[in-house]
């Protein structure tokens, strides 16, 4: 009975999760394995995966494995092509208007690389599509996916929360 009562007590004790560290909209994260690039980020809880921004996609095989091989497509990016094991190909929904009644476009595939991103001081490996968003502000968009991996949560009206990331 007493070993009872410990065990009945011991469940009645709250589980205290972690609390996840708060970031804003937008914050800067540094790319240490694509030469230590730090980028405008777009915290985007309504996306998947973390997109970057890249021109000259092009995947081959090297030693059985799927690789890419890519530049950076960013106002100041330098001309530097990046290779890296591909971890999967991704398919997108892009969205098409509102309009209910017109057929949704073909997913778009992109190649998929997993890669160390530092925010703030917290470094973490995620996946990452690579595509062109050199028309969108924000080179580099954190999906929920990599949220979590930060164990990050997102408040919209803040921007630049976190130091400059220091990993």
């Amino acid at each position: 009975m007493k070993s009872l009562l410990a065990l009945l007590s011991l469940l009645a004790l709250p589980v205290l999760a972690a609390e996840p560290t708060l970031y804003g909209r937008y914050e800067y994260i540094a790319l240490p394995e694509i030469g230590g690039e730090v980028l405008k980020a777009k915290m985007d809880t309504g996306a998947l995966t973390a997109s970057l921004s890249a021109k000259d996609i092009e995947t081959f095989t090297r030693d059985g494995e799927n690789w890419v091989r890519f530049r950076l497509a960013t106002k100041d990016a330098s001309n530097k092509v990046y290779e890296h094991k591909v971890a999967r190909i991704s398919k997108i929904k892009t969205r098409s208007e509102e309009d209910e009644d017109e057929e949704t476009a073909a997913p778009t595939k992109r190649p998929v690389v997993e890669l160390e991103l530092c925010l703030g001081n917290v470094k973490r490996t995620v996946e990452v599509n690579l595509t062109d968003r050199s028309n969108f502000n924000y080179p580099l968009l954190i999906g929920a996916k990599a949220l979590r991996e930060f164990g990050a949560a997102v408040n919209p009206a803040r921007r630049f929360t976190a130091d400059k990331p220091d990993c």
